[in-house]
């Protein structure tokens, strides 16, 4: 570290804040001290900042940020650490505040859903004030579970009058006539990611009583054929595995009343070679349509254990690598 040129005090309320904010033992200061080159120095319910001037600023703004935080749901994690870390190198520290106070849905345990990157908000915002989203971005975003958490509570809100959800049963590697059962055996694992949303969301018990009742409604996208979906929230899931015609179907079924959701990944692509994906074909086709927004999530966006965005970004250097050199062959 360099010469400590700056020693700058914090001021914690309780004990609790400050167990809160060390993390297991002392995991997010490990983390702050690491990425900022900062030394901090607990003294009872007091940190002082040690370092030059910049990373100390910096170290001082993410600390407050996440003690914001904590005094609004109660908890953070290394993921929020190492995600405001990252907005405050950056000089973006001050759009924080748009991930706290933004409730998106309150779960059947009270538990509140909010959006936890810039990306999110965005996506959010953009459900809000569209009747047509495109959420397109890699695994681990929350595209799906922030679009169920949207539709269940604009079902709690009496916007709509129920939900439909539904994907592309497209195999990966293996055969659908393979697997035990009827049709719908064979499709209930390509939506179980829906139904444990639901599960998360709404419980078990109000889940089944809504899915017998036709209120809520999981299907594949082969059964959206023929059909106009009225007063509805739509979500269709795994889109980069439509093909054009399939996609078009979909987007032409919404009704008076419906809000649709179209939610993709076109780094996992499943669809046999050739074929075009209907999603890559409407990020072209539907372009600067009034109504119709489409939100790009990256791995800044990822939600899931630390390692999922060092995986994607190491695929992701891999597949420039890989196709920089066919360049130079060809």
């Amino acid at each position: 570290m360099e010469d400590i040129q700056k020693d700058r005090l914090i001021e914690i309320e309780n004990l609790n804040q400050m167990i809160e904010l060390f993390g297991k033992f002392d995991e997010n200061m490990k983390l702050l001290e690491e990425e900022l080159d900062v030394q901090i120095v607990a003294r009872e319910t007091q940190l002082h900042l040690l370092g030059n001037d910049k990373s100390v600023d910096i170290a001082y703004t993410v600390i407050t940020k996440l003690l914001d935080s904590i005094k609004d749901d109660g908890r953070i994690d290394r993921g929020k650490v190492r995600y405001f870390i990252q907005l405050a190198k950056e000089g973006d520290a001050d759009n924080i505040g748009e991930l706290m106070g933004d409730v998106v849905c309150i779960t059947h345990k009270g538990k509140q859903i909010k959006a936890k990157t810039l990306g999110q908000a965005q996506y959010v915002k953009a459900m809000r004030q569209n009747d047509i989203v495109f959420g397109i971005g890699p695994a681990g975003t929350g595209k799906t579970y922030l679009s169920m958490a949207m539709a269940v509570n604009a079902f709690k809100c009496k916007e709509i009058s129920r939900i439909i959800l539904t994907r592309p049963a497209v195999e990966a590697g293996e055969k659908l006539g393979f697997l035990p059962g009827d049709l719908q055996n064979k499709v209930d694992p390509y939506l179980r990611p829906l139904y444990d949303a639901l599960h998360d969301l709404m419980g078990l018990e109000t889940y089944t009583r809504l899915i017998e009742r036709g209120v809520i409604e999981v299907a594949p996208l082969a059964y959206m054929r023929g059909r106009t979906l009225d007063d509805a929230f739509i979500i269709l899931d795994e889109a980069q595995n439509t093909t054009s015609e399939q996609m078009k179907m979909f987007l032409t079924r919404l009704g008076v009343g419906s809000k649709a959701v179209i939610n993709g990944d076109i780094t996992q692509i499943d669809l046999p070679t050739g074929a075009k994906s209907g999603l890559e074909e409407a990020i072209q086709v539907l372009k600067g349509i009034k109504g119709i927004e489409f939100v790009y999530l990256t791995d800044r966006d990822v939600v899931r254990h630390e390692l999922v965005m060092a995986i994607i970004r190491a695929y992701d250097n891999y597949n420039k690598g890989n196709s920089s050199t066919k360049k130079r062959r060809d």
